[in-house]
């Protein structure tokens, strides 16, 4: 059902919305940790790290899909609070058309340039094969990453965060169940796990595409929306693409970074691969939350309920750190656990850098939330210049350290120091720019 954050404790209204999308993100991720689950325990070490390989470069495309994601929810949540039910259909669908269209340019960007792509991170040759081929099937599957996620977006701008997790619980167990289908009992090798991925995301798509028309059906309006707008376009590409270009830019940077990790070798590429995906699923967690108060933000902003927005940043960091504490006594105490989830009899040398890298990153899950909900109400308050800057900070910072450092006698560890450097200085930037609003300007701000 749909739910107004405007009115209620905004602490206790940010925990019932956040969480069912906390639930969300941790079955999105598990398409990629059953994939490399499957490819490690299944197929072999030198196939976990091909799909690890392959993951690094569709998170680019995984980027402009978020950015289509954040800039229709921001904007649809901004109308949706301001009531404005006419104008936000034309959002909706404003939104749909645009995103379709980037999405096609990347599916021809994909099957064309995909070689390209794998020789730009020094893909080594006993993986490259196995890289191309998860990567080429991931490319069909685009148009269902693109419209989940514009799908999800308008369920998250009505208040809604318990559909989607619905959706994400059935579909996730049986990309499980597919996976191992596809690979222990018909012996599809990566192929089997690229499909069953592509499978999953499918069902995904067209339940959460059918449920939201249907929802949005039920929405009574004054007049016919228009179809397309040149002004709601320009509000969308305000929010969507430093959204995209924030994500992008991640993206490449985690793709230079993985070209450095890959002159380590097998084991060392497997071993980051196994804990890219337990960090990823902390931060994407945190970050998924952090949308979550964008659209808290940009509802209130919509309704003139400024003050609200105020008491949204205390509640969200309260809420991450509560998150933050058990992940980290996991992350310490049972690393070498974790990694050999990933892998079935794994080198000593993937074990060894798996394990480093979680122990490094995991003290400072108690720093980042703070960085993402500022950056959260910054996006949901259109502040996106202010964000972007944080965000390339970050990026810059991790990437030319993780090259100087891998070159010094602390090899592949000094890669893994580079991630807490980043995330410190842009928490203290994220803040800063947060507290620096000019919160006044929204008290007679209108969409």
């Amino acid at each position: 059902m749909n739910r107004d954050l405007t009115a209620g404790n905004p602490e206790k209204v940010l925990w019932q919305f956040c969480l069912p999308l906390f639930g969300s993100i941790i079955f999105q991720q598990l398409y990629n940790i059953a994939d490399s689950w499957v490819a490690g325990r299944f197929i072999g070490e030198s196939a976990l790290a091909a799909v690890g390989n392959s993951y690094e470069v569709t998170l680019i495309f995984i980027a402009f899909a978020f950015g289509c994601n954040m800039g229709c929810s921001v904007i649809v949540s901004r109308l949706f609070g301001k009531k404005d039910y006419t104008s936000m259909k034309t959002a909706v669908s404003t939104s749909v058309i645009t995103s379709a269209a980037v999405c096609a340019l990347l599916m021809l960007c994909g099957i064309v340039g995909s070689d390209l792509l794998l020789s730009l991170i020094r893909t080594p040759t006993e993986v490259y094969s196995d890289s191309k081929l998860y990567l080429d099937i991931y490319v069909w599957g685009l148009p269902f990453v693109f419209f989940y996620n514009i799908a999800t977006g308008i369920f998250s701008a009505l208040g809604d965060s318990k559909t989607p997790f619905f959706f994400l619980v059935v579909s996730s167990l049986s990309n499980i169940a597919v996976d191992i289908l596809f690979v222990h009992s018909l012996h599809m090798g990566v192929a089997g796990v690229a499909w069953a991925t592509f499978l999953c995301q499918g069902v995904s798509c067209i339940l959460a595409v059918t449920a939201v028309a249907l929802r949005l059906r039920r929405i009574k309006t004054e007049d016919t929306p228009a179809l397309f707008d040149r002004r709601l376009l320009g509000k969308f590409a305000v929010i969507a693409v430093p959204s995209v270009l924030q994500q992008s830019f991640i993206s490449v940077g985690n793709i230079i970074i993985q070209g450095v990790i890959n002159g380590f070798g097998a084991g060392v590429m497997a071993g980051y691969s196994a804990g890219v995906k337990l960090n990823n699923l902390v931060i994407t967690s945190f970050s998924t939350i952090g949308n979550g108060i964008s659209n808290y933000t940009s509802q209130n902003i919509g309704a003139g309920k400024i003050s609200r927005v105020k008491e949204g940043f205390k509640a969200g960091i309260k809420l991450m750190l509560c998150i933050s504490l058990p992940i980290f006594v996991i992350y310490m105490i049972f690393p070498q656990t974790l990694v050999s989830f990933f892998l079935n009899a794994p080198s000593a040398e993937a074990l060894r850098s798996a394990t480093l890298y979680l122990r490094i990153l995991a003290p400072f899950y108690f720093v980042i939330p703070a960085k993402l909900v500022a950056d959260g109400i910054l996006r949901g308050a259109s502040q996106m210049n202010q964000f972007m800057i944080s965000t390339f900070v970050d990026l810059i910072l991790r990437v030319v350290l993780a090259a100087l450092l891998a070159k010094t006698a602390l090899g592949y560890v000094g890669i893994w120091l580079a991630w807490p450097v980043g995330w410190i200085i842009a928490t203290v930037l994220s803040v800063h720019f947060y507290r620096r609003v000019n919160w006044r300007h929204f008290e007679t701000w209108a969409l």
